[in-house]
């Protein structure tokens, strides 16, 4: 859910000097090249783009005209929910009763320890080297923010995308987490009500329907003190397994708009179903006739609600698909009291190609509506940005009429960092956007988009407090003795939720994007250039929301201990070794999967999107100097064809032999392979050892003494869903494809995990991600979530037992026999003794657990989507 970025992990490529450019590109060639939107393209690239326009986005780059990174958001949203739901839609109800059968179950011995519990800085000055955002002025960074609230009293919540909501009593930071005891910690809205209760709303909604989806609202009576509990629910199972955009308060009644239509509930009391309001296309929704369309998940999503602030009975509702659709528009009730979509709003568009995501905004004293609004005709034919643009209604009434005061335009004009071809102010505003009023001055606003925007005189002027960074600026370089000293701190990209607090009279406003929270004085100050300089990273270390894909573990060279690094959602690879106090970032953008040496954690293999693929041998130590000589480059692009043609997952499967540590495995649309190890110095390198055929992407690959399996989807989507597994030797040799009928055999499902025995290749277990059939509405979905072969995958055993009905990501096999399953609501553990599973250990949250690792150090890593790594003794799960 999540967002992209396409070449953060180039910038300071963006910005070599043209002296510096062909030695450059010889010693970290990127593997995409021609036509290809989402690969990764030659530094030479990117530095002529430099050349042509100061401050380019590095995400834009020569004659790319695909809107970029919004595109690749898209994608890789589209990809993680079709993990989790093809071939079908998930039913209400399906991570409730997951939950509970989870918790019915027994725990094992030994405790988990949260690893990545420190700060994350990245502009941490020992690595930058040239695929490190180092010194882009974001500084310590954490997991998405999706959902914040703040009191008069210096208390602040923040709920983050998959790690739940955490209280600070100091107006952020010192974070302290209160919903652990939920079935779901995905943050879609947060809300303070007129009483002082916490609305927590879960599933977040940013991605529209495609992160992970929530189990309802919860309200907390005393959020200064209390924690969220289950019984702490509105209503019933009516908002399970979705996602909750934002929370509206009306006289006694709360308004939810959600991917499936809108909803509203009592506030008075938590009994009582919740009543949908409105849904365009009830057909759709689950248990309506057409419900197993592949399109229902698109159906009836609300993005909105806005209410007269002299007649809470007269509400709007903004509702519509990000990407267009017929029923796209502003609804409010007739006479007739039936829903109907509004015309004739003024500026404010009405038609449905023009009304996709919407944000509004009251004033305190009710003088003015505020709304931001995504055009999907734009954003789909626009290469500059998706955005209509924010508007004012000045009566205060959400029916207008409206004004136009600002376009993609004027803000990108207003100080903003992205002003080249291909990546403007609102490129990504279906992802991006948050509105907020100052209390005092209804003509004083924060706008979010992929930058956090400002105006204090209504819209007639704009400038940019929060710039998406400081690269590309006159006041930027890589080497900070050179740096004018005027480039100040800013926040990190993408915007998605904002609040006013304050503490002793002091006013401030709170930010949340893909990088946590930044607070600044509500009247802050600024430079020259409309930047604030006031910005402070609340991510301090005690909010651990980092969303890892990947671990990896090594010893360290110097033999204190061990590195632990992974891959992250917009947030690049970290690397935490021994005695660190703060963690670095050595690969920036988003990290996919890893391959880190078991005797050598600073050999490191890092992928970012669509398998482009880098390698260092020194953990990306570098102090920038590679940008005068060249030949100081620590970091390689080594990515394999497929990342050039876009024949990849977004995130998609890299691992080594687990008999040879040099043999690595890819897998796109082919399975390729690395004899080189970390030796590796070019894409070239790699060998085809198969082809999966045109349409098919591999899920998993694993590889024991030659030997590998990779599964693989295509289609991937719900319509026509199929999926396989491909066996054969890592020289090419032997390859076939397994025969897996639709017959309950192995599910029509997303082949998530793949586990060797080290004993035995042709002894393999295969993790399956989804709900069974009683939860997936869609042909062939199946049962059972774990899956062995002992004979190389002529036949298969369902060895899922008692395991509880929950998406299953990673498979590993710990010496003496114990399977561990790393699922959607954490790890579960089976051993040759046991009569069934148990949950692994305690003190784990119910989130996300993305991939399973064994480190030389006897302890097992899990690194989860949301709540950062976790390790644990694997001897006490034995």
């Amino acid at each position: 859910m999540a967002a992209t970025s396409r070449h953060r992990r180039r910038t300071a490529a963006v910005l070599i000097t043209a002296a510096a450019l062909g030695l450059t590109i010889t010693q970290a060639q990127a593997a995409g090249h021609g036509t290809d939107p989402f690969g990764v393209r030659a530094l030479r690239h990117q530095a002529q783009l430099h050349e042509r326009h100061q401050g380019l986005s590095p995400f834009a780059e020569d004659g790319d005209d695909d809107g970029g990174e919004g595109e690749e958001i898209a994608e890789q949203a589209d990809q993680y929910a079709e993990a989790r739901t093809s071939p079908g839609i998930v039913a209400p109800g399906a991570y409730g009763a997951a939950y509970e059968s989870l918790r019915n179950l027994p725990r094992t011995g030994g405790s988990w320890r949260d690893v990545t519990r420190l700060p994350y800085d990245s502009d941490d000055p020992r690595y930058r080297d040239v695929n490190s955002n180092s010194s882009g002025g974001a500084g310590r960074v954490t997991g998405r923010v999706t959902g914040l609230a703040a009191d008069d009293h210096g208390y602040v919540y923040a709920g983050s995308a998959n790690g739940g909501v955490f209280r600070s009593r100091t107006g952020g930071g010192h974070w302290t987490e209160i919903s652990d005891r939920l079935p779901a910690l995905s943050t879609g809205d947060l809300e303070l009500d007129g009483r002082g209760r916490l609305w927590y709303a879960t599933g977040e909604a940013n991605t529209s329907s495609t992160a992970f989806l929530g189990t309802g609202v919860y309200v907390l009576d005393d959020p200064r003190h209390g924690s969220f509990s289950r019984r702490d629910r509105v209503g019933g199972d009516e908002l399970e397994s979705t996602s909750i955009h934002a929370l509206r308060f009306a006289g006694d009644k709360v308004w939810a708009a959600t991917t499936r239509g809108v909803w509203s509930h009592s506030t008075r009391t938590l009994k009582g179903p919740w009543k949908l309001e409105f849904a365009p296309n009830p057909d759709y929704l689950p248990g309506g006739p057409k419900a197993a369309d592949p399109d229902a998940a698109y159906k009836n999503i609300a993005n909105d609600i806005a209410v007269d602030p002299r007649n809470p009975d007269k509400v709007v509702l903004a509702v519509g698909w990000r990407g267009g659709d017929d029923y796209n528009g502003f609804y409010a009730k007739g006479g007739s009291g039936g829903w109907q979509r509004l015309t004739g709003l003024g500026d404010l568009p009405s038609d449905s190609q023009d009304v996709g995501n919407v944000t509004f905004a009251r004033s305190a004293d009710g003088s003015r509506y505020y709304a931001i609004d995504q055009s999907p005709e734009q954003t789909n034919e626009n290469p500059d940005s998706g955005l209509e643009g924010v508007f004012v209604s000045r009566s205060g009434s959400p029916t207008g009429p409206w004004t136009r005061i600002a376009d993609y335009k004027q803000l990108r004009d207003s100080g903003s960092a992205l002003t080249g071809d291909g990546y403007q102010p609102g490129i990504q505003a279906w992802y991006n956007e948050f509105l907020a009023v100052d209390p005092k001055n209804p003509d004083h606003v924060y706008a979010g988009l992929e930058e956090v925007f400002e105006t204090k005189d209504g819209g007639k002027s704009w400038t940019v407090p929060g710039p998406y960074w400081n690269f590309g600026f006159k006041c930027w370089s890589i080497d900070p003795s050179r740096q004018s000293g005027s480039c100040p701190p800013t926040v990190h990209a993408d915007q998605h939720a904002v609040a006013v607090g304050s503490d002793h009279g002091r006013s401030y406003v709170v930010v949340g994007d893909d990088g946590g929270a930044y607070r600044r004085p509500l009247n802050g100050s600024a430079d020259a250039a409309g930047h604030a300089t006031d910005w402070t990273s609340l991510n301090d270390g005690t909010m651990d929301a980092l969303q890892y894909y990947s671990v990896g573990v090594g010893t360290d060279p110097a033999g204190r201990g061990v590195d632990v690094t992974g891959g992250l959602q917009d947030n690049g690879q970290s690397i935490l070794r021994p005695h660190d106090r703060v963690m670095g970032s050595n690969f920036g953008g988003d990290g996919g999967d890893t391959i880190t040496d078991p005797a050598d954690g600073c050999n490191t293999a890092q992928e970012y999107v669509y398998l482009a693929v880098s390698v260092t041998q020194n953990c990306a130590v570098n102090d920038g100097s590679w940008t005068t000589d060249p030949a100081r480059a620590t970091t390689w692009s080594v990515a394999p064809p497929d990342s050039a043609t876009g024949e990849a997952r977004f995130i998609a499967p890299l691992n080594a032999d687990i008999k040879d540590k040099n043999t690595w495995v890819a897998g796109g649309r082919h399975v390729w392979v690395n004899t080189n190890g970390w030796a590796i110095r070019s894409g070239s390198e790699w060998s085809g050892a198969y082809d999966l055929g045109e349409g098919r992407t591999a899920t998993a690959v694993a590889s024991s003494g030659g030997k590998v399996y990779a599964a693989w989807c295509g289609p991937c989507n719900n319509q026509g869903f199929t999926r396989g597994i491909a066996v054969g030797n890592a020289d090419g040799t032997g390859w076939h494809e397994l025969t897996l009928p639709v017959d309950g055999t192995v599910p029509n499902r997303y082949l998530s995990g793949l586990a060797i025995d080290p004993a035995d290749a042709n002894h393999v277990l295969l993790a399956v991600n989804g709900f069974s059939r009683k939860w997936t509405e869609g042909p062939g979905a199946g049962v059972g979530h774990l899956f062995e072969t002992r004979d190389g995958g002529v036949t298969w055993k369902d060895v899922s037992g008692n395991l509880p009905d929950v998406p299953a990501n990673s498979v590993a096999l710990l010496p003496g026999g114990t399977v561990v399953l790393g699922t959607d609501l954490g790890v579960l553990v089976r051993t040759p003794r046991s009569h069934g599973w148990q949950v692994a250990g305690g003190n784990l949250p119910t989130t996300a657990v993305m991939q399973l690792r064994t480190g030389p150090d006897g302890l097992l890593y899990a690194a989860t989507h949301g709540r950062g790594i976790w390790a644990i003794d694997s001897r006490r799960l034995r």
